[in-house]
């Protein structure tokens, strides 16, 4: 494994260990230490039938990576349109043609819990899960819940009763939900850096974390989310971190 990756992942890990509010959880893979073979695990987010329930999920880790994106499939069962009910296959932008270098293990698995609230039956890696999605909600959830309580360890009391299922407007809602957590997730790559600012550097071939971690050395000033021009000083010092000169 290249040194550069190493450190990377090493970093991510670190920085999900440190982490108490995303409830987001990491390991290697059994009991050794190899940084390309992880299980990340997380619970099944509220308002959804897989509430109260706890997920595990394979992670490989590509030679190319962060210009690749982890490879994950779920190791829990899971009953939802996007996810197969048999190999645990994952069917989601974020981990295919949407992956970016700026995105991480982390992010990667938030919005895996993110997908929990907004399935996309219209674009499923299990077709027959889709089709009850589509066509009967609440018999969908029915049976979401119970896998949850029988696979992810969800208590057995409905989270829904009296509800009467999900429903068109409800699904859209958490869909919108879902997405507002993943943009979060992608911000909170600049540790409050202006995007902008950021993403000039990364604009040059750097990466999000090299570049943040890069500004945070040098003591640049975080103007309270706001973009502007940098001293050329300031230019130069980030420059040689990123270069490894400094």
């Amino acid at each position: 494994m290249s040194s550069n990756r190493t450190r990377r992942i090493a970093k991510e890990v670190a920085d999900i260990h440190a982490d108490t509010l995303s409830k987001v959880e990491v390991e290697t893979f059994g009991s050794g230490d190899d940084l390309t073979h992880l299980r990340g695990k997380f619970h099944g987010p509220p308002d959804t039938p897989y509430e109260g329930g706890k997920y595990t999920v394979d992670i490989r880790i590509p030679n190319e990576y962060p210009f690749r994106p982890p490879i994950m499939k779920f190791e829990t069962k899971i009953w939802h349109p996007n996810v197969s009910s048999q190999t645990g296959a994952i069917c989601l932008d974020t981990l295919s043609t949407q992956w970016s270098p700026v995105l991480t293990i982390k992010s990667a698995l938030i919005s895996l819990q993110s997908l929990l609230s907004s399935p996309e039956p219209k674009d499923p890696q299990d077709a027959e899960v889709a089709g009850m999605l589509i066509s009967n909600p609440a018999e969908f959830e029915h049976v979401a819940r119970q896998w949850a309580v029988k696979y992810a360890g969800a208590p057995e009391k409905d989270r829904a009763e009296g509800s009467g299922g999900a429903t068109p407007e409800s699904i859209k809602k958490k869909a919108q939900k879902a997405k507002e957590s993943e943009e979060k997730a992608k911000l909170a790559a600049y540790h409050g850096y202006n995007k902008d600012l950021i993403d000039r550097f990364v604009a040059m071939g750097f990466d999000v974390p090299a570049v943040v971690a890069a500004f945070e050395f040098v003591g640049i000033d975080k103007m309270g989310g706001e973009d502007y021009e940098l001293e050329e000083a300031y230019m130069g010092d980030i420059t040689a971190r990123l270069f490894g000169e400094a």
